[in-house]
């Protein structure tokens, strides 16, 4: 009989052990838009963070992304630096971008007019902004969501005729900017 409860007890403390080697989905989890926008493939790779019950606290100085070092200037997403791959030679707003790979950034020194940032350095962690790589920069057309957007989001849309539309969104804000193939 002590034979059984000792087993018993055992397999009751191993169980947290094990559990901790179960895969967990990462507080920010991985997530790609693409879109094939006049013939040319064009695709975002992020990390997709959540508001988690900050709303209101995360593009003002003192919120949430107000903490990161290089502030106003903000990674567009989290863990390593949002990633955009074209495979043909585009303009973004007003920026024109060669084939490649480039990494995003979002000036958000004001909350309600964003300015996106094309930055020829690529492969850094998230945190990793310096101006001197930058492609260029461009404004962005802000909206509201129809309702609080809890996950960041990349959506790539195709509008026909070689012009589409990348819009981020996240929290109460959502900022675009056209493509065209060039």
């Amino acid at each position: 009989m002590n034979y059984r409860v000792l087993i018993a007890t055992a397999l009751i403390a191993a169980t947290p052990l094990m559990s901790q080697n179960s895969p967990r989905k990462p507080p920010s989890p991985p997530a790609n838009a693409t879109a094939t926008i006049g013939g040319k493939t064009i695709s975002i790779a992020y990390s997709s963070p959540g508001v988690k019950g900050r709303e209101g606290k995360l593009f003002t100085k003192d919120g949430q992304i107000g903490k990161d070092p290089h502030y106003p200037v903000w990674r567009a997403g989290a863990n390593s630096a949002t990633t955009l791959k074209t495979d043909g030679d585009i303009t973004i707003g007003d920026l024109k971008v060669p084939a490649g790979t480039y990494t995003l950034f979002a000036d958000i020194s004001d909350p309600d007019n964003w300015t996106l940032i094309v930055s020829k350095d690529t492969g850094e962690w998230g945190l990793s902004y310096d101006s001197t790589k930058d492609l260029g920069k461009t404004k962005m057309t802000m909206s509201k969501p129809p309702s609080m957007v809890e996950n960041l989001v990349y959506t790539l849309t195709d509008n026909g005729g070689g012009k589409g539309t990348m819009t981020l969104a996240w929290e109460d804000h959502s900022a675009s900017v056209p493509i065209k193939v060039n």
